[in-house]
């Protein structure tokens, strides 16, 4: 790098510890929330095939089939959580943080494979709709109701913060309202005898789940293909660096998400005048993760504007 320039690689492991606790604790933390929420919903898998086969519910056969891909969804998640603990290594200077970004693309697949699925299955069963013992069917969906909702309140803490703590929570919270359908419509079917209910409660099951994951699945695609975090607005980045005393110009910047807690920048200053000083690129550095929740920070600063005219940013699309 040339004398005129200066490069704060806003170190990240420094920035790291001081951003919200909920950031640099969460894997230890949600470890016991993805364990606890595997293994009460594996147990509840097996009761509802079960009981679905005896009682001859399509509905709650669904169900049962969204909390088989909830369990996948949720060990997925904790894989990639546990991934982005690993330190960064010369092969992946970063870690591998962005294996928490797919993680939770596969979460969002794995919920449009359940949807197919089960409105594949209740299509059929209006042809041909069979009888249901319809107070089996409430009662082991009840059983699931406390059973999601418990295990979504585990991961209410981090799903703001963090999309693939969302997946989770998204999961477990669509699970919940899945088997208050179920109930619903085994008590509908008990006092009324229409057996067809229960196909159209699995249809609007797929419904909910489909609307609960889309915003899910397109934010997981937007990061993997490094687009800027939802929470984060370019134009008022742009507007903060260029408002910096002795900046000229703003050129180069970049924003991309290196996990689903973790953001980058690099950006290119222009200050005719000089470096500004001791103590500049720090504070840029803690307002970034204050204003911005920008961890990893690198800034560039350039005495002229040379390069300005190569790559201007345009803050006015958007992805």
């Amino acid at each position: 790098m040339s004398a005129g320039h200066h490069h704060n690689h806003g170190h990240s492991t420094h920035s790291h510890h001081d951003r919200h606790g909920a950031h640099g604790h969460m894997p230890t933390n949600f470890s016991r929330a993805f364990a606890l929420g595997i293994a009460l919903n594996i147990i509840y898998i097996i009761v509802e095939v079960v009981y679905g086969l005896l009682a001859g519910s399509m509905a709650l056969l669904a169900d049962a089939g969204h909390n088989l891909s909830d369990v996948l969804g949720l060990a997925v998640a904790w894989a990639g959580a546990e991934l982005a603990k690993r330190p960064p290594s010369k092969r992946f200077t970063y870690g591998l943080g962005g294996s928490s970004i797919l993680a939770a693309l596969l979460n969002g697949l794995f919920l449009l494979v359940a949807c197919g699925a089960i409105a594949l299955e209740a299509i059929e069963r209006f042809s041909t709709p069979s009888p249901i013992a319809s107070m089996t069917v409430v009662i082991v969906a009840s059983i699931g109701i406390v059973i999601n909702f418990g295990t979504a309140m585990l991961f209410v803490r981090g799903q703001k913060e963090d999309i693939n703590i969302r997946g989770a929570f998204l999961h477990m919270m669509a699970d919940a309202g899945v088997s208050a359908g179920v109930v619903v419509g085994g008590i509908a079917i008990y006092f009324s005898g229409w057996n067809w209910i229960d196909p159209l409660i699995s249809l609007l099951i797929v419904v909910l789940i489909f609307w609960s994951t889309w915003g899910l699945l397109s934010e997981a695609v937007r990061m993997s293909l490094a687009g800027v975090p939802r929470n984060i607005d370019v134009e008022e980045v742009h507007a903060y660096l260029a408002s910096l005393p002795g900046v000229q110009t703003v050129h180069d910047l970049h924003i991309w998400p290196m996990s689903t807690s973790e953001t980058a920048l690099t950006a290119h200053l222009v200050l005719p005048a000089g470096h500004p000083g001791k103590g500049f690129l720090a504070t840029i550095q803690k307002e970034m993760i204050t204003l911005f929740s920008i961890h990893h920070t690198t800034i560039q600063i350039e005495l002229e504007n040379e390069e300005a005219g190569l790559c201007q940013i345009d803050c006015g699309g958007e992805i």
